[in-house]
């Protein structure tokens, strides 16, 4: 495995590259979840390369990038067990040289769900990936669909900027009690991981009454916060049934569509989905 901490050792190290690269980006903080997405790049390309770089243009002014995890030798271990060809660590200088001022927004995707409490997030995310994609100049890039807003933000960017690049989501790795992984799950206490599989639980019983026939997004809706609600101490940000194609709200699930929630376990912001209507957009 080799470790790439500046744009020149990248340069270098992918003179020669193979015939086809897998990109896997990430902050770091690494867990199974981000392995798998790993383990998926390995099975359809010839080389994986792995990005860790904490964002500071996805984070606003009263969020968690000073505290967000850092564990490099920890993640260098996960990494290099899973034989991973390519390791990028980037400085900040690399990612945004001096004097850079561009910032990418895909409108309409960005300005919903998680963009609304979070502005200017999803422009972060657009430019530091897109900057990678510029950089590294992958054949495929892999991202994990537990942040399926930001899945569908960044496909549209790739179609638009990277037509060449193939995305690929990958489904939600969870823990064992169905909790989605999250780097963020660490700041949760025992208690806390507990209360949160209600989450899952209400996420499970939306899907199950859609599959007896429920189309009506507002029952489907009601029996998740139903679940929910029995845990009191989550403070429900939204919950939300949007289409695929253009994340508009819809009264039937008639469209492919899926369940969005975003809620806050004491100070952690928990997110989480369930596609109910599935879609080749996700392919």
């Amino acid at each position: 495995m080799q470790i790439l901490k500046s744009e020149a050792e990248l340069k270098r190290a992918l003179e020669n590259k193979k015939t086809s690269l897998g990109f896997v980006p990430t902050m770091g903080a690494l867990h199974q979840g981000h392995l798998s997405l790993v383990e998926k790049a390995q099975q359809s390309t010839d080389q994986v390369i792995v990005s860790i770089f904490v964002n500071p243009l996805q984070f606003g002014p009263k969020e968690d990038f000073q505290k967000y995890p850092r564990v490099l030798e920890k993640d260098f271990a996960l990494l290099e067990k899973q034989k991973t060809d390519f390791v990028f660590v980037p400085r900040v200088e690399d990612v945004y040289p001096q004097g850079w001022k561009t910032k990418i927004n895909v409108h309409d995707l960005a300005n919903v769900l998680c963009g609304k409490f979070r502005p200017g997030h999803f422009e972060g995310v657009c430019t530091v990936v897109a900057r990678f994609f510029q950089l590294i100049e992958p054949s495929h890039a892999y991202f994990g669909l537990k942040d399926l807003q930001q899945f569908l933000v960044l496909q549209q960017m790739a179609r638009d900027l990277f037509p060449r690049l193939k995305v690929i989501g990958c489904e939600t790795f969870r823990e064992v009690e169905g909790l989605a992984m999250s780097s963020r799950n660490q700041y949760l206490d025992a208690k806390q991981k507990e209360e949160s599989l209600a989450i899952f639980r209400g996420l499970n019983k939306a899907e199950q009454i859609y599959k007896q026939g429920t189309l009506d997004s507002s029952e489907l809706i009601k029996v998740f916060l139903q679940e929910i609600e029995k845990v009191q101490s989550i403070e429900v940000q939204y919950a939300e049934i949007r289409e695929l194609e253009n994340l508009e709200l819809i009264e039937q699930v008639n469209l492919p569509s899926a369940l969005f929630f975003a809620g806050f376990l004491g100070s952690t912001r928990l997110i989480d989905n369930r596609i109910l209507h599935a879609s080749e957009k996700l392919l």
